[in-house]
């Protein structure tokens, strides 16, 4: 046991980012348990490195590409489509959260085809390559359909209507810039007013089959979804996670396979880009914090609240935030009233990223009821 406490410092040395620390709270769970559940644990750390460096080395591509066409260094993130097209010369950007598109260029005659391809991205992520400048498949219902409207009021299904759309943009709304790569052509539109919430329905079977399969509430697993990509079934954030639910594969998609599918190894990135497994991955997860991680949480209330925590920060982040002895931690918390445990883990929880992300789930959970998200 001493050995592995002098091992974990060196597996854990190449990064510091929220994989890896998620990683830790895997192996710091398990210690207690059989030394095979505890190598299973060091492993599971080995394995979220691997990943971690596979997925820094595809943005590290695309960050070059961006710098040497663009000058900087944008990228899709959670809440954010970012795709590069043309040789890296041409690409569009689709806010999720502010309900904002842009599209530019650095080729004046790449414009009007960028903006068809961006009206008539298909809804299915696992054929869209975010990483690299690879065209798009058009020819599925877009991602987008319903969510813009023309200049006529109308939502964009088939190229042709794209196509006026293109035209009307580019004769009204057109602007250029000069930039230190060539001058940039670019237009700007935004997404209808109830944008998110039509993003929404798009899931609400795959979000009422998951409830009932896995016992969570509908408005828990919606408030995840807002809070964790504003809706974005093309969702990447810089801890190697993906789509709706932000499942990092090496961690909580590693325990929903092992724990609940009774897989082996682990979803990748295709696996979780498409938004039934996503849905599934996260709602599973969920319930694995509600049935193993947390059940030693006596008020319903305080372990909804220590749910939600732990899905962003991890179970033993959670626990530190009431005491560093795991055991006195979960007597503590069971002490606590609702209000306490609320306001411990927004005020003393270790990160503040997870303190904040308690705040806005539970706000999304009482807008679900409002019928706001």
């Amino acid at each position: 046991m001493a050995g592995l406490c002098l091992m974990l410092p060196l597996l854990l040395s190449c990064s510091s980012n929220t994989a890896v620390n998620y990683a830790t709270d895997v192996v710091v769970r398990e210690l207690g348990g059989p030394v095979a559940d505890v190598y299973s644990a060091v492993q599971t750390v080995k394995s979220v490195q691997k990943d971690v460096i596979a997925f820094e080395a595809l943005v590290r591509i695309l960050t070059t590409e961006a710098r040497v066409n663009w000058g900087d260094e944008k990228s899709a993130s959670k809440k954010e489509y970012v795709k590069y097209t043309n040789h890296y010369r041409t690409r569009v950007f689709v806010n999720f959260e502010q309900g904002k598109v842009h599209v530019e260029t650095l080729d004046r005659q790449d414009l009007k085809k960028a903006i068809i391809v961006t009206l008539l991205t298909p809804y299915n992520p696992d054929e869209v390559d975010l990483f690299s400048d690879k065209a798009v498949p058009l020819g599925e219902e877009p991602m987008l359909y319903g969510q813009v409207v023309d200049h006529q009021g109308h939502p964009i299904r088939w190229e042709w209507r794209a196509s006026q759309f293109a035209d009307y943009l580019i004769n009204h709304q057109l602007t250029t810039r000069a930039s230190s790569k060539g001058t940039v052509y670019s237009v700007d539109l935004d997404l209808v007013g109830d944008h998110m919430i039509k993003r929404q329905y798009q899931y609400a079977g795959i979000v009422r089959q998951m409830s009932q399969r896995y016992k969570i509430k509908e408005s828990l697993i919606y408030a995840v979804m807002r809070t964790e990509s504003s809706f974005n079934p093309y969702a990447v954030s810089h801890a190697n996670a993906y789509g709706l639910m932000q499942i990092i594969p090496s961690t909580a998609g590693r325990d929903v396979f092992k724990l609940v599918k009774r897989r082996n190894g682990q979803p990748n990135r295709q696996y979780l880009f498409n938004p039934f497994n996503n849905i599934d991955a996260g709602t599973a997860y969920l319930h694995l914090l509600e049935t193993r991680y947390l059940k030693n949480v006596k008020d319903p209330l305080v372990r909804h609240y220590a749910i939600i925590s732990a899905y962003n920060g991890g179970t033993g982040n959670v626990l530190k935030t009431f005491h560093s002895n795991r055991t006195r931690a979960m007597e503590i918390l069971n002490q606590m009233k609702p209000e306490e445990a609320y306001w411990a883990l927004t005020r003393r929880h270790p990160r503040q990223e997870s303190r904040n992300y308690l705040k806005k789930v539970t706000k999304a959970q009482k807008d679900f009821y409002k019928g706001d998200v």
